[in-house]
């Protein structure tokens, strides 16, 4: 068992990767086996860390008897006990601490206890309680968060058009060398511009990502 409790940065790539393994676990799980899926881009190792925490692959990325056992109940319920035993095993010294109560401890509490046995940092506290809160739900305690479908690649928001009558301005503009349109042989001053701001939020992101991201955005561009 590993000295330090493992965490994800955000409970979608967690997500993404319970839900699929019940439908399918592979033999081997490693990072590329996660790329592949589309799961946890660049965070990886972090995924990699809880399922063997959990003893669901070994050191090379080894589906476990454990995890087979597990992952093959088709029944809902079957599965969340099956897969409470595997947690709480893995847990053990948050669960000698406050028994069964600590499926139900609240992020305040499993904080306080993450920081006090791991000497972590307050963020990572904090991401190692909503781990831990991601993993008590399918074991049958709490709602499963939604998870999320991976971004298919190359794919942009589309730009917003730029008018008939702003792409006639600029093109005679551009044709006359001026900054005017021409609009029934005399000058205009209306230009049509478009300015396409494209923000690429990561998937496995949580709420404080987000919110850091667009402070930053209307700081420095809208109110710069």
């Amino acid at each position: 068992m590993a000295d330090k409790h493992p965490y994800v940065h955000g409970p979608g790539a967690l997500v993404q990767v319970v839900t699929q393994f019940r439908k399918s676990f592979p033999a081997v799980v490693n990072a590329s086996t996660l790329q592949k899926l589309g799961f946890a881009p660049k965070n990886e190792s972090y995924v990699l860390n809880v399922l063997r925490f959990l003893g669901l692959i070994d050191q090379e990325g080894k589906k476990t008897v454990e995890a087979a056992k597990a992952f093959t109940l088709h029944d809902d319920a079957a599965f969340a006990k099956s897969f409470a035993a595997l947690v709480s095993k893995a847990y053990a010294d948050l669960f000698e601490l406050h028994g069964d109560a600590a499926w139900d401890l609240d992020s305040g509490t499993l904080i306080t206890f993450f920081r006090s046995h791991d000497e972590a940092t307050a963020i990572v506290g904090k991401l190692q309680a909503s781990t831990f809160k991601v993993l008590a739900a399918y074991s049958g305690h709490g709602d499963v968060p939604a998870a999320k479908t991976p971004a298919a690649k190359g794919l942009k928001p589309a730009a917003k058009s730029v008018s008939k009558k702003g792409a006639e301005a600029v093109k005679a503009s551009a044709s006359t060398g001026g900054t005017e349109d021409v609009k029934g042989g005399k000058g205009s001053s209306v230009v049509g511009l478009t300015v396409r701001i494209e923000i690429n939020l990561p998937a496995d992101g949580d709420q404080e990502t987000y919110d850091r991201i667009f402070k930053s955005i209307r700081e420095n561009l809208l109110n710069g």
